[in-house]
């Protein structure tokens, strides 16, 4: 855990499913996004002889998963209709003889007998089923060809483990699950699906396009997803924000392989670090640092909400899920389940989870708990302090006599009709259906007419919530009185109800280096063509401005740094510390350090100590070594030095005939970035000669000026 990933402890739950999967045991593990289920089988399977195969449900975002694990040095590849039948079987042939501990992929191809009988040559340790849900029936993202993998897998001679994982299935889904994958219930592990870091928030009745431009104002550099529910909708919304000046790509079935993948790339790589999507995107998207997720309309079920919610603050770090709901978006939503070709029994279910969904969004206890009640959590505390359910701390009204007159008028409409035809006979309406009807008649009619309709309605919607009325399924669902309005029609029983507010905006401490870390993030996933957050989380790196480290014995004590990044990236990391430090000096650290020398009580400038030991003849290797310090921190130094003229050997460091190329690179393409000029000179050139010409140019231009 700690050589590969970088972090000293498991999160809850990981070390136990290990444990399981490493006893012999098929498993289940449900977690939520961002809780590191991938780690799970990850470490097993490098534990483990042979392969482990990964079910990876799109075929588009297996590139990046194995792209990451390479990054921190773990051998990965993928199979999936993109490749050649030769380069399938060159890759199981490398798999054979050991070159991958992991294979990555798409369920559709153990749909092929030829490519099963390939398998059997394979020693298979263990199948990891991501996304799992997909294999159930009652999954809000079934696919057949997941429903099959059972057959495949009991076939292999090898007999691998099973190892199932998802972030969003309901008792139901999970029962299906075990079932279907042989897991007992000893072997189900359920650490929760509460996400800590996540500040959910609805708003109703807000002009949507409004919030999302405002949000963006205050937050122009957080990366993040807005998700609507139509093409149109995405193409609307895209091309406002572009037309603002916004970084922002776009992503949905309508457009060309081509230029989803472009816009895939572009959001990862922070080139476009806003995404406006249709649902189409984001499963398996493994983006650590986005920020926000904007659902520009009512998705249609829970677990479509929390998954696409979800893909906020993976990192960990403080991130917002603003649902955007105005009434309309039920009728659209209503629509979409028609058009689909499900049995009439499916479609009652998707109604339900669409009424469910309504539920959430007028319901005014913790909207956390709200959640996980759902997935069948029931001992969570009912306030999270961290929604706007919850944070909204202004006083409730009392609507205990609106709610007895909603409930005489339902009662006295005979229970059959739904929220519109109800809200229009208390606003006092006269449109034809409610004279047909007689409805004028009603000793109710017209006792809310102060109130516009809308808001007759919402009320309607928000005691349908909290338990009060209850509406059937379909697609014209009709209002009922439960038990609980009785009290209430009694009058032993009173009903409160009070406005949501929107949360306010976290900072980030030290975004002057945080940003400087960002940009070298952004540098190094250029040249290994990587997306930066493959590179560094934003949580790790809110970790360097924090603790500050000042050498690679102090880096290896951060978050998310193991030893294969530290060796990769370290160097270069600290650089950028070690000039803030010099610049600003050294912010009080929470990092506990144990040193033979107190550096920081220091009087003479570091980069003089430095100096002193290169004019006594030692190389900057050997300064680095005595001085505990990064090379690149002494190369640093140097430059320092000569800036503040003390005198430089520079034919030692560079040669007349270097100093010559590098001049006449750093003219062609500028003195503004080091990249281009690296990328024209040979490779045994590097950044530390270059900016030592850069500065020897600058000395001599002061000389000749002054």
């Amino acid at each position: 855990m700690k050589k590969y990933y970088g972090y000293d402890r498991f999160r809850k739950g990981q070390a136990e499913a290990i444990g399981n999967v490493l006893q012999g045991r098929n498993s289940l593990v449900l977690m939520p996004t961002g809780g590191g289920k991938s780690v799970c089988y990850q470490i097993p399977a490098l534990l483990m002889d042979g392969v482990t195969l990964v079910i990876s449900p799109l075929i588009s975002l297996m590139k990046d998963q194995v792209d990451s694990l390479k990054v921190i040095g773990i051998p990965a590849t993928f199979i999936n209709s993109s490749l050649s039948n030769t380069v399938v079987q060159e890759r199981l042939k490398a798999a054979q003889n050991g070159d991958f501990k992991m294979i990555y992929i798409a369920p559709e191809r153990f749909e092929s007998p030829q490519f099963c009988s390939l398998l059997e040559n394979l020693h298979v340790s263990m199948v990891a089923v991501d996304e799992a849900h997909c294999i159930s029936h009652w999954g809000h993202d079934f696919r057949p060809s997941y429903r099959t993998l059972s057959q495949v897998i009991q076939r292999l001679t090898s007999k691998p483990i099973i190892l199932a994982l998802t972030a969003t299935a309901t008792k139901e889904v999970s029962t299906d699950i075990s079932k279907l994958l042989s897991i007992q219930s000893m072997d189900v592990f359920a650490t929760g699906f509460k996400r800590d870091n996540l500040t959910i928030t609805v708003e109703k009745g807000a002009e949507k396009f409004s919030v999302i431009k405002d949000y963006l104002e205050k937050n122009n550099e957080k990366s993040g997803i807005i998700y609507a529910s139509t093409r149109k909708d995405v193409d609307k919304i895209h091309d406002s924000l572009k037309k603002l000046g916004y970084p922002v790509a776009k992503y949905h079935a309508g457009l060309s392989d081509e230029d989803r993948k472009r816009s895939q790339e572009e959001f990862l790589y922070d080139k476009s670090p806003i995404m406006v999507a249709t649902n189409a995107f984001g499963m398996g998207i493994n983006k650590s640092n986005v920020r926000f997720v904007f659902h520009y309309q009512l998705p249609k079920n829970i677990e479509s909400y929390y998954q696409e919610a979800g893909r906020a603050g993976r990192d960990g770090e403080m991130s917002e899920c603003t649902l955007l709901f105005s009434p309309q978006d039920v009728q659209l939503q209503k629509y979409l389940i028609e058009q689909t070709q499900l049995n009439p029994d499916r479609k009652q279910q998707e109604y339900k989870k669409l009424q469910t969904m309504i539920d959430f969004c007028h319901t005014e206890k913790c909207l956390h708990a709200y959640l996980l009640q759902y997935f069948g959590e029931t001992d969570h505390d009912t306030s999270c302090e961290n929604c706007a359910n919850c944070k909204d701390d202004r006083e409730k009204v009392d609507i205990t006599k609106d709610a007895q007159i909603i409930f005489s008028c339902i009662k006295r409409m005979n229970e059959r009709f739904g929220v519109t035809l109800v809200s229009q006979v208390l606003k006092g309406s006269k449109n034809k259906r409610i004279v047909e009807l007689g409805f004028q008649k009603l000793t109710t009619y017209g006792l809310l007419s102060k109130y516009p309709e809308k808001d007759i309605s919402s009320t309607i919607q928000y005691l349908t919530a909290e338990g009060y009325l209850a509406l059937t399924d379909g697609q014209y669902p009709t209002l009922s009185l439960t038990k609980m309005s009785v009290p209430v029609l009694k009058g032993e029983n009173q009903i409160y109800k009070k406005v949501q507010r929107i949360q306010k905006k976290t900072e980030i401490v030290d975004q002057d280096l945080f940003n400087r870390l960002r940009e070298l993030r952004k540098e190094i996933s250029t040249e290994e063509n990587v997306p930066p957050f493959m590179i560094f989380s934003d949580r790790t790196l809110r970790e360097l401005c924090e603790d500050q480290p000042r050498n690679m014995t102090e880096l290896i004590h951060v978050k998310g740094i193991g030893e294969q990044k530290r060796d990769r990236y370290g160097e270069r990391f600290l650089s950028v510390i070690l000039e803030y430090i010099e610049e600003n000096g050294q912010v009080k650290s929470k990092m506990s350090r144990v040193e033979t020398s107190p550096k920081s009580e220091e009087k003479t400038p570091a980069f003089i100590e430095s100096y002193e030991l290169y004019k006594d003849g030692q190389s900057l290797k050997e300064i680095s070594k005595k001085r505990d310090r990064s090379l690149v921190t002494i190369q640093n130094h140097l430059i320092l030095a000569a800036e503040a003229g003390y005198e430089i050997d520079w034919d030692k460091e560079v040669t007349q005939q270097q100093e010559q190329l590098i001049i006449e690179k750093i003219l062609e393409s500028g003195d503004e970035k080091l990249r281009p000029i690296k990328d024209l000179l040979p490779s045994e050139i590097d950044y530390f000669q270059i900016k030592l010409i850069l500065t020897k140019m600058k000395l001599r231009e002061t000389v000749e000026t002054s």
